[in-house]
């Protein structure tokens, strides 16, 4: 059957309408909040950094190592963890971890609010942690603040849940961008973990608020890219093996940390003392930690830049590694507030610099730089950001395509080995659950002459209540409800054992004929040519459960569908997964009639 021509200009291949440019502008507000939001945090992780170590308030770029108070900076981790624990058992709950769990559990559960708690306390309480020496990046807490000015803007806005989950994603997506200088990485963040859709009505508000955060950036003469690398990488078969090794060595490392990270978590939960203390335990780790290796406190930032100039040799970078891994995940799991990104780049690329002396050829800091975007890749299963973040801190486009192949190899073995990532275990923990595969609808897909029921058993307009009621209440009678039609089989409305009974308590007598008792009632139908999608809406909204399908050209009987048969739509999704075929056997067979649907063999 060939569709209507109004049913075809009804179509589109997205739902997204002018409001879309509303919410861009606002986004453009949003963006510059969240770039000032980012520069104050990255202001404030400096003066926090020289107030604990060296007695300053100042905002000069001095290194952790060249403290004057020797073995007493083991407690400033301490003093530092234990403030941001009372700020989260005083101040919100919500300041502790690395933000981005929050920030889903917001975008899910919470209708996308943030409160102003979290705008304010979250950056101040993860520039003391960073600044004491936790070994955190700044890029999780800046997502978190980012988004809940988001919220804010929008919640002081009429706008509808969605557009308000799309504004706290700009922030966060600015946020990140003012961080790292990375605003495609930004957008694919949102895309791959954050907005839980792929539609315009989300994606240009975000890639705006993106843009404009990283040309805000630039005016404010901030660098980009960050870690700059000029190498080059052959590409050939050998190499390739390289890569997809480098690959699989991320993703096993990948679900280690993750595996680690939360085994500390049980730890603590085990421990007879409030929550409130447990960053101060970490933060004694994490000091014991800076005494062994200085290298793995705060940010760490020059660990990168080392790496990616290839001056890193392999004892020092196993060494690195290792403090990292253990001083990191003990505080993470502890519930102090920081970042994951820049940790998983430094241990990443620690075990790639490690192994840059066995793997076949590449430029200094090659396989570093493969090794730190593929274990991000593989822990927070975003490939495609990693991929694109690699990209944009170095400003190098040649090795685009070794690091999808990393990227892309991780996240295989970190997705068959783990059900769930670092940033969603702890989602999961707190009773939700989320999936992460984006698919279109089946319904918009389907049509309603694929799935309706063509024999459909009806009443004549004819038939009085009282054979209506006996009909109905007949034991033989295998449906719920049929449709009432009159000589010309058309359709005059639908009856059902309520509808009996409320024509019954009315007082209506029971010769009256259904045709007599419909009149002026307003049929809703569908039509076979439309697709399941506004069906469903229609059923919900007339609160139904089947809806009779009628002929656009003559108005007639053709059709019944209703939900038993739209939920047919689920099981062909499933077959489609589960069931396995060969078109070309070895030996001849009868093949199957072209002409039969999936749905009614």
């Amino acid at each position: 059957m060939k569709p209507a021509k109004s049913s075809i200009h009804s179509l589109g291949d997205f739902t997204t309408d002018s409001r879309v440019l509303v919410i861009a502008a606002i986004a453009v507000i949003v963006a510059s909040a969240g770039v000032a939001a980012g520069v104050i945090l990255l202001k404030l992780i400096r003066l926090v950094t020289n107030l604990a170590y060296f007695g300053r308030f100042s905002l000069a770029d001095l290194k952790l190592e060249h403290s004057p108070f020797g073995l007493w900076t083991v407690l400033i981790p301490v003093v530092g963890s234990l403030i941001v624990g009372l700020m989260a058992r005083y101040g919100s709950e919500k300041i502790r971890g690395h933000g981005i769990p929050e920030a889903i559990e917001a975008i899910l559960l919470g209708r996308s609010r943030l409160d102003v708690k979290v705008a304010i306390l979250k950056p101040l309480s993860s520039a003391i942690a960073i600044g004491t020496g936790g070994p955190f990046g700044a890029e999780g807490p800046i997502i978190m603040t980012g988004g809940a000015i988001g919220s804010l803007f929008a919640q002081m806005l009429p706008v509808s849940d969605n557009e308000r989950k799309t504004l706290l994603v700009a922030g966060a997506a600015a946020g990140m961008t003012t961080v790292f200088g990375t605003p495609i990485a930004a957008i694919m963040l949102a895309v791959e973990l954050l907005l839980f859709e792929w539609t315009p009505r989300s994606f240009i508000p975000v890639a705006v608020a993106a843009i404009v955060a990283a040309i805000e950036r630039s005016y404010l003469h901030m660098p980009s890219p960050l870690f700059p690398f000029a190498g080059i990488v052959n590409v050939t078969l050998i190499g390739l093996g390289g890569w997809v090794l480098i690959g699989l060595l991320s993703g096993l490392l990948s679900t280690l940390l993750t595996q680690l990270v939360y085994a500390c978590e049980d730890g603590f939960l085990k421990l007879p003392i409030h929550w409130m203390w447990w960053p101060m335990l970490g933060g004694l780790v994490v000091g014991l930690g800076g005494l062994i290796e200085p290298q793995a406190l705060s940010v760490g930032y020059d660990n990168i830049s080392a790496m990616l100039q290839g001056h890193v040799v392999l004892t020092a970078a196993l060494l690195l590694l290792l403090v990292k891994a253990i001083i990191w995940s003990v505080a993470l799991g502890s519930g102090t507030s920081g970042g994951v990104l820049a940790p998983l780049l430094i241990m990443g690329g620690a075990m790639g610099a490690a192994l840059a002396g066995v793997l076949p050829g590449g430029s200094p800091g090659f396989w570093a730089l493969l090794g730190m975007a593929a274990t991000m890749g593989g822990t927070m299963r975003s490939p495609l950001t990693a991929t694109f973040f690699a990209v944009e801190l170095t400003g190098n486009t040649h090795v685009l395509l070794p690091l999808i192949a990393a990227c892309g190899t991780a996240h295989a073995v970190t997705v068959l080995l783990m059900r769930r990532s670092i940033l969603t275990e702890k989602v999961a923990r707190r009773g939700h659950h989320l999936v992460r595969e984006y698919r279109v609808d089946p319904f918009a897909l389907v049509r309603v002459q694929e799935v309706m029921t063509t024999k459909v058993e009806t009443l004549p307009a004819t038939m009085t209540l009282h054979g209506a009621a006996a009909f109905l209440t007949d034991p033989a009678t295998q449906h719920p409800s049929f449709p009432v039609v009159d000589t010309d089989n058309q359709v005059i409305g639908v009856i059902d054992p309520p509808a009996v009974m409320r024509w019954r308590r009315t007082g209506k007598h029971r010769t009256a004929t259904l045709g007599e008792l419909l009149a002026g009632y307003k049929v809703t139908v569908a039509y076979p040519d439309e697709y399941l999608a506004s069906v469903a809406d229609r059923l919900s909204t007339a609160n139904i459960a089947h809806l009779p399908v009628v002929s656009r050209q003559d108005g007639r009987l053709v059709g019944y569908v209703g939900w038993k048969d739209l939920m047919r739509v689920r099981l062909k999704r499933e077959a489609e997964e589960k069931h396995r075929t060969v078109f070309f056997p070895a030996r001849r067979s009868t093949p199957k009639s072209p002409e039969t649907s999936w749905f009614s063999s």
